[in-house]
């Protein structure tokens, strides 16, 4: 035994390895870069923040919507770096149709129109392609990292916080009579004549003037009366003195005038747990999913050198 390890070659062989390694330890090899984004890109990204907020973005916004943009330009270099590019079909699909669109590919196979386009590389300049691949990036970063399911306490505690949101609306199920502008003088009219026949909702709407959205609403929210009969209608029934079973108005929409059954009135009231659980635990797994991705990120990051 102390024949074989007393050997020169072995000896060279351990002191090479270890000192490879050291060294290695001592000037790691550089890492990838990523970045800088170039002014027209920067350029992009305040044209989409103008778009969306009527402002263009100030300098703490600009830098994270730099730094989101430098994170998909890493996972897309991560994700070809692991060749997901060549086992992907929806990317496969999309430079085959970027092929016959680019008339490269007369006379040729799928196969075929698809090895030439990776050859000239066509999937490095495709928006698709690239969220594509950083949409396959994500889910395995995430698969990684699997999100386990809200405890009660979790959706309790999530519950307590959102007591006023969650609020039920109050709701409303009407009928109504319609009148015009141009009828606005015969209001107290056909309203006298409702009363004083004592009509039903059914029996009124033969003196209503025609109304698109319909004339029953049955049990609904302030936010889809508004829908129907625009914003001022709602302002202005929720102004008056209700009761269940009465004639109100006339209330003023957008469109005119509308004399108004209330059939009945559900008023505002918390929510109950049960009501909203399925959202509690959907908003709690899509916050941990967020967290867990940009956690996931930032570990992918520490193997890149991003220049901002």
């Amino acid at each position: 035994m102390l024949k074989r390890i007393n050997r020169p070659w072995l000896h060279f062989l351990v002191l090479g390895t270890s000192l490879f390694f050291f060294l290695r330890w001592l000037d790691p090899p550089p890492k990838p870069v990523v970045g800088p984004l170039n002014p027209s890109r920067v350029d992009t990204l305040k044209r989409q923040w103008f778009a969306t907020a009527g402002r263009l973005p100030g300098p703490v916004q600009l830098q994270r919507m730099m730094a989101a943009e430098l994170d998909r330009d890493m996972l897309f270099q991560q994700a070809l770096g692991m060749n997901l590019h060549f086992y992907d079909n929806v990317v496969k699909q999309r430079l085959i149709r970027n092929m016959r669109f680019l008339r490269l590919g007369e006379n040729k196979t799928d196969e075929e129109m698809y090895k030439d386009a990776l050859r000239i590389e066509l999937h490095l300049g495709d928006e698709v392609v690239k969220r594509r691949l950083i949409q396959v990036m994500e889910q395995m970063l995430l698969a990684q990292n699997p999100q386990p399911l809200p405890d009660e306490a979790a959706i309790v505690a999530r519950f307590d916080e959102r007591q006023e949101e969650l609020r039920r609306p109050p709701r409303y199920s009407i009928e109504h009579v319609f009148l015009t502008r141009e009828r606005q003088s015969q209001i107290a009219e056909v309203r006298q004549r409702i009363l004083a026949e004592q009509l039903n909702p059914r029996q009124a709407r033969q003196l209503s003037s025609p109304f698109l959205p319909g004339y029953r609403f049955q049990a609904q929210s302030p936010q889809q009366l508004a829908r129907h009969f625009g914003a001022a209608f709602v302002m202005n029934l929720q102004a008056l003195e209700l009761a269940a079973q009465t004639w109100v108005g006339p209330v003023e929409s957008t469109y005119g005038y509308h004399l108004v059954w209330l059939e009945a009135l559900e008023p505002a009231r918390p929510a109950r747990l049960d009501e909203v659980r399925t959202q509690i635990e959907r908003d709690l797994l899509l916050e941990q999913r967020n967290q867990s991705l940009r956690d996931a990120i930032a570990r992918v990051r520490q193997d890149y050198e991003v220049l901002m």
